[in-house]
Formats: structure tokens, sequence, C-alpha cells
């Protein structure tokens, strides 16, 4: 007898895709069967038709506890996660307190416990002054390290290069990664301050005012500190083809940086705000830009460059997104809309479209994000002996995203009315099935992830 038999699915790795049955007991994979002759189980789940992938992972989000919850908590955003078929997500550090000391990390971890409807870890981050909490707050759990090189939501400064350099040092003998928000604070200040000045505040004012050059000039500095400091390194919500050519190339220099980037930079493009009057609903940073930007982040993708796909989740009230007007003054807007919830069915979509096969699809919603974060073998593949996270799709469902349906406590997403095709239909965490038929159901299974080993 084993707890849980998902019978006659199509069984998908970034290696092949073939039919079988997924055995699973005491929250572990058992096994993958071919042969249909299968011991009796306490529940059967009937994936004819159906695609059974490793459990998606969104490594980064925004779930804003503590000090924020009144834009998102553990709560509400792990049932955004498991209705969209996420079964682990790694949240960010610009909270109130800054998950910047062993003492928040565990304030955090105190108040997520028991709320959480899936998996999830915690990154910590580097500010000036606190390279002596990088080894502990790796004792402590954290899954990685984060810095702002650029100004964005929680106003969280980044270190003087020199201490960047020293803190990259301790951190490389964790073994852990960093991440930065790869923009130029410079660049952007400047900008800001001459287009203000010009009179802009319409939507566009803030794309112009965070340019490819910003993001670039960023990421060739990351990339030269972490080479000097022979530390891990990634590159968060890359939107630009100048990044994905820098980190392309340090790659091929030898450097241990990898680069995620997020559905949004695939799928939109800057006139959008304009010409679909999005306006400030389509505001992030770095912003979302042209096609051609988007093309060759599709292209980096496909080649392995971009080794992981992310949502970077940040919810805000809907006045906070100026849903009133959204063609008001763009600097007013916060920058963030939710997305944990739309992003599987939009790129599975893609899938459907031809853009990406499931299997590599597989590699970067799942395999890539576990290996970047140290959370392989336990997450990110149906082995034996990791934990039995699966999230089953159907390919052929239709559906329409609808913001009044989202979990999320923001219900403001530029991506509402999007056609999609191809949804996730059961999310299932260590053996518990936490959505099935788009109903998030069960209880808060979800517990803190540390990295492996």
């Amino acid at each position: 007898m084993v707890d849980l038999i998902i019978r006659n699915g199509t069984i998908v790795s970034p290696a092949a895709s073939h039919r079988g049955h997924v055995l699973i007991d005491g929250g572990r994979i058992l096994g993958i069967r071919t042969r249909d002759d299968l011991p009796p189980a306490r529940r059967v789940i009937d994936a004819t038709g159906l695609h059974v992938l490793p459990g998606l992972i969104d490594p980064h989000v925004h779930f804003r506890v503590p000090g924020l919850e009144y834009k998102e908590d553990f709560a509400t955003g792990s049932q955004a996660a498991a209705a969209g078929g996420i079964t682990t997500v790694l949240d960010m550090p610009n909270v109130v307190p800054p998950t910047a000391t062993v003492e928040a990390f565990e304030a955090k971890a105190a108040r997520v416990r028991g709320r959480a409807y899936v998996d999830y870890g915690f990154y910590a981050v580097l500010v000036s002054g606190n390279s002596d909490q990088i080894l502990p707050l790796a004792e402590a759990g954290a899954v990685g390290y984060k810095i702002f090189l650029g100004e964005t939501v929680g106003r969280i400064p980044a270190p003087e290069d020199g201490e960047i350099l020293d803190a990259w040092r301790i951190m490389a003998a964790t073994g852990l990664r960093c991440g930065v928000h790869a923009e130029d604070n410079g660049i952007i200040a400047y900008l800001e301050r001459k287009l203000k000045a010009a009179g802009r505040t319409d939507p566009l004012a803030h794309v112009d005012s965070r340019p490819a050059v910003a993001e670039a000039e960023a990421i060739g500095r990351a990339i030269l500190f972490a080479r000097e400091a022979r530390s891990k390194l990634m590159i968060y919500h890359m939107s630009s083809a100048d990044g994905a050519e820098l980190v392309r190339a340090a790659k091929d220099r030898g450097v241990d940086v990898m680069a995620e980037t997020t559905p949004h930079y695939l799928l939109l493009e800057a006139d959008d705000m304009v010409r679909r009057g999005l306006g400030a609903l389509m505001k992030i940073s770095p912003p979302v830009r042209s096609r051609e930007h988007a093309e060759a982040l599709w292209r980096g993708l496909l080649d392995g460059t971009i080794e992981v796909m992310g949502t970077d989740h940040s919810p805000h009230t809907r006045e906070e997104k100026l849903a009133a007007d959204p063609m008001g003054d763009i600097w007013t807007a916060m920058a963030g809309w939710p997305g944990v919830e739309t992003s599987v069915p939009l790129m599975l979509t893609q899938v459907n479209a031809g853009r990406i096969s499931l299997n590599h699809y597989v590699k970067v919603q799942a395999e890539g994000p576990a290996r970047a974060w140290n959370l392989w073998p336990r997450k990110g593949h149906l082995g034996p002996g990791a934990d039995a996270d699966v999230t089953i799709v159907d390919l052929h469902r239709e559906s329409v995203i609808d913001e009044t349906r989202l979990h999320s406590k923001s219900k403001v997403t530029p991506f509402h009315g999007f056609h999609v095709t191809g949804l996730p239909v059961y999310t299932i965490v260590r053996g518990h099935v936490v959505m099935e038929e788009g109903q998030v159901s069960g209880s808060a299974v979800g517990e803190l992830q540390r990295p492996a080993g």
C-alpha cells in the first residue's frame, strides 16, 4: 500500500516524455513505473491525457511578510502559487525589517510557519555593515543572498563596491549564490531628474529612465565582482538583449553566473503601456522593453544563457498601481504586479504555440531554480527519494485570465483578459494535494526549505 499513485500520465523531464505512473509514499517519490501492475494506493489520480511535471518552482516572489501584509501575506500568496501550479516559492528580503540579520530571518520564519500552502525558502539581503551576518544567515537556512544595485521597492541601498567584493569573498565560502537586482542607480537617478524637469509624466517616461544600458552596466559590474571573488552569481529578472549578451560571454569565460527572466519580459512590450492603455499597470523595474529585447531573451532562454524562469510576483494595492487612472503620473505609481498564479498558464500557452518545448520549460521552471538555489536533488525532479512535488497540467484546457479570480490580495495585472491554452489541474506538495481542478484545497502544509548539503 502506497499513499498516492498518479496513473497513466505523460511524465515529463527535461530530457524526455513518456507514459507512466508516479508512485508516492511518505511525502517522497517512491518511483516511476511504466508497467501497469501497480500496488494498491490510498488515493489514485487518473492522469490520462494529462502531463505530469516535476513540481514547478517560482524562485522570485515578494509575499510582503513581515511589515507589508496589507499588500500580500503567505496565506494569500501561497494559495495563489498553489492555484497556479507552483509547489515551491523563494521569497525576497526587501520587507520590514529587511531580512539582513539572523534575528530578522528567524522572526520572518516564525511569522510564516503554519501559514503557507506550498513550500518556501527565504533569501537574505546584503546591505552596508552586515558582512558579519553572511555566514550566520547561511547557517540559519537562507537559500541565497540578494543585492539591490538599483533602487526599487523598499529603497534598500547597495553597499559600496569594495564592501560588495569583501562580502562576496565571504559568501563564496558558503557555497550559496548571490542574486542582483541589476540596474545602475547613477544612470537612473540622472535620467529621472532630467525627464521630470522636462515635464514627462507619461507611462513611457519610466521606460526611458531605466534604459538597457543601465541594466548592462550593473550586470557587467556584478560579473566582474563575482569573477574576482570566485562567487556564484544570479542576474534576477533580466530584461534586455544587452544583459543576455554579457551573461553569455561570461559563461564562455567560466564565470559561475546564471540568469533569470520572467513571462512579462517575453510576452509584453513597452508600447503596450500606451497602445493598450495599460500605463501604470505595466510599471515594473526593470521595465518591459521593445520586441527586439524580448526576442533576444527568447533566444537566451532556448540556448541555455537564461537557465531560470521566475515571476517577480510583486503585489500592490489598486490605489498604489493608479488603477483608477493608469495613464496618470507614472512617477507616483508603484512598480510590480502579481504573477505567481498566471505564469504557468502563460508559458504553457507558449508551449502550445511552439515557442518552447514542454521539456525545456520543465528545465527552466523546475530543475533550473532547484540547482541554482541548492535545493537539488530534493526539489526539481521526479527521481526516487525526491520530495513528492508534482504539477499536473492539461495542455488543451482553455481559459481567460481574470484578475478578479486571483488568490493574491492584489487584483491588478496587465495580463487580465489574456486567452491561455494549458492550465495546471493538480498541485501536489510533498504528497499533499493542495490544488485540484482550480480549487485550492487541504491545509497549509508548506515548510521552510533549507539548501541541500
